[in-house]
């Protein structure tokens, strides 16, 4: 439900977002969707009998007493607080509190939730007027808590889990923990949905038929290039870049005369730009066009034959706007002293792979492999960092097949030689599959699925020109196409007497574990003790393990990069030019752009002598102004500020810091590139540091990291609504209601000429002057108006469009400031429980896959209790997350769907 208040001056209740309860429908199953796997089981549709019985499913009688209890504590108290504004013929926000008449009508379950929210938050009663006290809210949250949601803390209730589908993250560190395979998922697959501000909640992890196309065409392509379809094959052996040492390497550079021109080209270019070395990326080494440098590695073979020589690499290209690079080189290849290539490479784009072979007769011994570059002149502007990335020479020889050998990675899948004996080969068959399987379904797989991949394999292999191996493959393809592989299938424990709730088994919690943490499978540890029957008894050493293991980097990315919006940083669109142009305003070069638009939208050869005349001067005054140096944002600096936000969470996630260090921390993790950006001396290099900032530093928290502050800005201009917002939902948890529709952009509040003469600030109270406004900007502005000193990029700054810049307010709580130390000190302290109580409810959507309901009160109330308790420890909410009835157990359904899930997850013979 969605609600905004429209009358000033009057106490006010703000909305929040109330996910609804979505059940998936037969049509949408998993299982169905899939079904064209061949050893796929067929499944029931639900009959009118079955429907019939679902909907004669007895409900929870409402507890008689509620209603007593409402007129004789609560009544009293909404009409000492609230009837002014939601009583009494009063309804702003279209909230009503006197008009319960019946059991049934004060069970609004959405309204209730708002209400416990708001009161919580001080958002309601408003600041002005009397507050409750704490007795009167405790009062108020028990009889939300336990008469109208009917919530028991001794039983609490786990809520609904929607079978959740792997999103692309999931599938692709699924598939390389799996098949030692890094599939690009983001280039392959559809984006994910987002529900709750994460892609990975099951409810809007739907799937399509072009999906289930993309799936069975990942499973095809992940498993040939993974596993081997014969058991011998022509040897290769990759010379890696990183192993070319240097042999030589020219600066100044002497370049080669340009063919297109009849002069020669100078020996010394009149500007000296800086020659960059070769260098190593990972495996691969880095070649620049400009630097002239020779390379050279050894390779040495022991057989005698006809070998093929492989040379692969690919040109790249760093993107600058409005900025090109016309540098050429040459790259020349030379083997035992004979050259077999002279390529000329240009700008080639972000990425482009080339690959060279050649075939040779080789002796035993050794084989010189001589890389050249050899820039073609003249000598250009370099604007875009144009490099050549030699991965490697592949060596594949010799080619007889007394030579040949096991391909690489043989062993991974195939353990052992395989039988000659049938019945040998048979049983090493289903050992194999069965082993696969169950690792790819997190859960051991039934004796009739082994048999049909089985089965499947050796009609594969029967097949004229097949293997054994090739027979395997098949079977894996089709294990990686089925329903119990790409979505998470989840099984319950026998229900105990007295258990409301029964438990996941143990396959399930490792999933659950691993997919919180990891976003992978489980690993072989966790395997084994959900084998016998031991997770459970060692929750907090497990998860102190995962969180040790490197692969909990993927929980660190994956949510700051959608609670922070941190990844966005990487997409996000701020013009350089126009934030330029705000701090040092330039009236003569807008007058002279706007004219030399104007004359460029006439033809060429209808323009005037004087037209031309005139567009020759304003080129002259308009060019210099677009190619003077001006801050940007690079793509290494987006990368830098991503690494920051990361490893600030990861710091205090790690070392098990108070999370109230993401708002309000004297330090922060730069490089050298972060630090010049935000104006922080002393810090040098490329690597990411802790760096301890100065006491008065208005850097150090999230709020004011280079990630935050671009994805919350327009891309000509800081936001002031953005930011605020941004604080309200993803810190305090307490956002707006969306903007009323047909409201007008900030720029078409007043004319160009009014807007010059007033600060944003001026602007944004004009803008919020309409009363239909006022309520929730009265909210946003004061927060984001704190960080008005950071512009679109992040950087710091005094003056915006030379006005100077104001950043103090007073929150709609009532706390006043001066500048952002001081708001995220009122954060901090004053608003630590909105704060920590958004932070649970962020943790618990992001470990669970769904939205949070009015059912999750009770665990969220112990989850907040827990971590004041443990200091605001990260350690105490992720257990407590996990050891909590949600994350542990399911919800009891009636027995008739129960029969039917279970046809829908179990194969039949």
């Amino acid at each position: 439900m969605h609600c905004k208040l429209a009358v000033p001056g009057k106490r006010q209740m703000f909305a929040q977002k109330s996910p609804g309860i979505a059940c998936p429908g037969f049509a949408n199953s998993p299982s169905l969707a899939l079904s064209r796997v061949a050893f796929m089981p067929r499944f029931p549709r639900p009959t009118p009998a079955l429907s019939l019985c679902l909907l004669l499913l007895p409900a929870t009688a409402p507890a008689q007493a509620a209603m007593e209890t409402f007129k004789k504590d609560i009544q009293p108290m909404l009409e000492t607080y609230c009837y002014s504004c939601h009583g009494e013929g009063e309804s702003e926000g279209g909230v009503t509190l006197d008009q319960f008449k019946d059991e049934a009508s004060l069970k609004d379950h959405k309204l209730w939730l708002r209400v416990l929210k708001n009161t919580r938050a001080r958002i309601m009663p408003p600041v002005e007027e009397d507050y409750l006290t704490h007795d009167e809210l405790e009062k108020f949250a028990t009889f939300i808590k336990r008469d109208v949601f009917e919530l028991d803390p001794a039983k609490p209730e786990p809520g609904r889990v929607t079978v959740r589908r792997l999103n692309r993250v999931d599938y692709r560190n699924t598939v390389r923990e799996l098949m030692g395979v890094d599939y690009d998922t983001q280039k392959e697959f559809p984006a994910d949905d987002t529900g709750h501000g994460f892609d990975n909640n099951g409810d809007v992890l739907t799937i399509s038929p072009m999906l289930m196309e993309k799936y069975l065409d990942a499973a095809q392509a992940i498993v040939a290039s993974a596993v081997p379809t014969q058991p011998l094959v022509v040897a290769e052996r990759a010379v890696e870049g990183r192993q070319f040492v240097t042999l030589r390497m020219e600066t100044p550079a002497t370049l080669i005369a340009d063919a297109t021109t009849s002069a020669p080209a100078p020996a010394t270019p009149a500007v000296i730009y800086e020659r960059p070395a070769p260098s190593i990326q990972g495996r691969s080494l880095v070649l620049s066009y400009y630097t002239p440098v020779t390379v050279e590695a050894v390779h040495k073979v022991e057989h005698a034959g006809r070998y093929q020589v492989e040379l692969d690499l690919k040109a790249l290209e760093r993107y600058v706007d409005d900025q090109f690079d016309y540098n050429r080189c040459r790259l020349v290849f030379t083997i035992d002293g004979e050259q077999v290539l002279d390529e000329e490479f240009v700008r080639e784009g972000y990425e482009k792979s080339f690959k060279f072979a050649f075939d040779r007769e080789w002796t035993p011994g050794e084989h010189r492999l001589l890389v050249e570059i050899r820039p073609v002149g003249p000598d250009r502007d370099q604007k875009r960092s144009l490099r050549l990335r030699l991965d490697a020479v592949n060596v594949r020889g010799p080619y007889a097949p007394e030579h040949w050998v096991p391909p690489a990675n043989y062993a991974r899948f195939f353990p052992r030689t395989v039988p000659a004996n049938p019945a040998e080969r048979a049983v090493y068959l289903r050992g194999i599959l069965g082993s696969f399987a169950s690792r790819a379904f997190r859960r051991p797989a039934d004796e009739a699925t082994i048999e049909k991949l089985a089965r499947l394999a050796e009609r594969t292999a029967a097949q004229e020109g097949g293997s054994f191996e090739a027979g395997v493959a098949q079977a894996m393809v089709a294990v990686l196409a089925s329903p119990r592989f790409i979505f998470r299938e989840e099984q319950t424990l026998p229900l105990e007497p007295g258990q409301p709730h029964p438990l996941v088994d143990e396959w399930s919690l490792a999933s659950r574990l691993s997919y919180f943490l990891w976003s992978s499978m489980p690993d072989n540890e966790l395997f084994r003790l959900a084998a016998q029957g031991r997770l459970r008894a060692n929750l907090k050493s497990q998860v102190g393990r995962m969180l040790a293991d490197p692969k909990s980097q993927e929980f660190v990315r994956n949510f700051t990069g959608q609670w922070l919006q941190a990844r966005d940083i990487t997409t996000v669109v701020i013009n350089p030019l126009d934030v330029f142009l705000r701090e040092n305003p330039n009236p003569e070069f807008l007058a002279a752009l706007e004219r030399f638009r104007q004359l460029n939208r006439i033809p060429v050869d209808r323009r005037t002598p004087e037209q031309k005349a005139e567009g020759e001067k304003l080129r002259d005054i308009v060019v210099p102004v677009f190619r003077a140096p001006k801050p940007e944002l690079t793509w290494s600096l987006r990368r830098a500020m991503q690494q920051e936000t990361e490893l600030t969470f990861a710091h205090v996630l790690k070392e098990d810091r108070s999370l109230i260090e993401l708002i309000n921390a004297d330090y922060t993790f730069l490089n050298e590139e972060l630090a010049e950006h935000y104006g922080i001396p002393g810090v040098k290099g490329r690597d990411m540091r802790k760096v301890q900032l100065p006491p008065d530093s208005p850097r150090g928290g999230v709020l004011t990291q280079g990630t935050v502050l671009a994805v919350t800005s327009n891309p000509t201009r800081t936001s002031p609504v953005k930011r605020g917002v941004f604080i309200l939902e993803k810190i305090l948890g307490t956002p707006p209601a969306p903007p009323p529709p047909n409201i007008p952009p900030l720029e078409n509040i007043a004319s160009k000429e009014q807007l010059a003469k007033m600060t944003l600030r001026e602007t944004l109270d004009l803008h919020a002057s309409n009363g239909m406004c006022r309520s929730c900007h009265n909210r946003m502005d004061p927060l984001g108006l704190a960080l008005e000193n950071f512009n679109a990029m992040g950087r710091w700054r005094d003056m915006d469009s030379n006005q100077p810049v104001e950043t103090g307010g007073k929150l709609i709580t009532g706390e006043k400031f001066s500048n952002i130390r001081e708001l995220k000190q009122i954060l901090a302290k004053e608003h630590r429980g909105d704060y920590l109580h958004n932070m649970a409810e962020k943790l618990l959507m992001y470990a669970l896959g769904r939205g949070v309901e009015y059912y999750d009160t009770d665990t969220l109330d112990q989850l907040v209790h827990r971590l004041e308790a443990a200091e605001a420890r990260p350690s105490a909410l992720l257990l407590g997350i996990i050891e909590s009835a949600p994350f542990q157990q399911r919800r009891r359904e009636p027995a008739a769907h129960t029969a039917v899930q279970s046809a829908v997850t179990t194969p039949r013979s």
